[in-house]
């Protein structure tokens, strides 16, 4: 399994009892839809490895108590730390105004009025704002991902046509006074 073919689900914390358990903390909006693991990919040494869950159970609303097949300490000293994936083809499809942000990596931007708006290259979400970076003849575009401003997501014709403040794109095309 390669890392571009799958997402990143959370991180194995630390160990939870004598038994071999670990504890896997989710990194997602919707826990409830992990509660019924079969197998994970660890990222041992650069390489997704893959695990096999013997039972699962809750710890808290975002971690899972994980115990594996055929656990070892060794096993478990391993993977204590390391991320965790899931392959993009168990992620439900999502419909409407909703995407995953790796979904629309090349999907063009529009205005109300169908502007280009620029292409985007790839999200931030490191940040309390999450935004779409864009590329718009040749120059980065940053647009911030505000639901509200959200009207549309084709995938069919991969763009997102969106409601911008006045000016917003200006900002990054324009050059001001001071530049000249």
């Amino acid at each position: 399994m390669r890392k571009e073919d799958c997402y990143l689900l959370g991180k194995i914390t630390r160990r939870h009892g004598l038994a071999g358990n670990v504890i896997l903390k989710l990194d997602t909006d919707q826990p409830e839809l992990y509660n019924k693991l079969e197998s994970i990919f660890v990222e041992i040494n650069g390489l997704l490895v893959p695990f096999f869950i013997e039972k699962s159970s809750w710890s808290k609303l975002d971690a899972l108590n994980i115990a594996f097949k055929n656990s070892s300490e060794a096993m478990v000293d391993q993977v204590i730390g390391k991320s965790v994936y899931l392959p993009l083809s168990t992620l439900p499809k999502l419909t409407g105004k909703q995407f995953y942000y790796h979904e629309i990596i090349g999907f063009e931007i529009l205005d109300e009025n169908d502007n280009n708006c620029g292409v985007i290259r790839s999200v931030n979400d490191q940040t309390a704002q999450v935004y779409f970076i864009t590329n718009l003849d040749g120059k980065e575009v940053v647009i911030p991902m505000i639901k509200d401003w959200i009207l549309e997501v084709d995938r069919e014709e991969r763009t997102i046509k969106m409601v911008l403040p006045e000016g917003l794109i200006d900002v990054f095309l324009v050059p001001s006074k001071k530049d000249e």
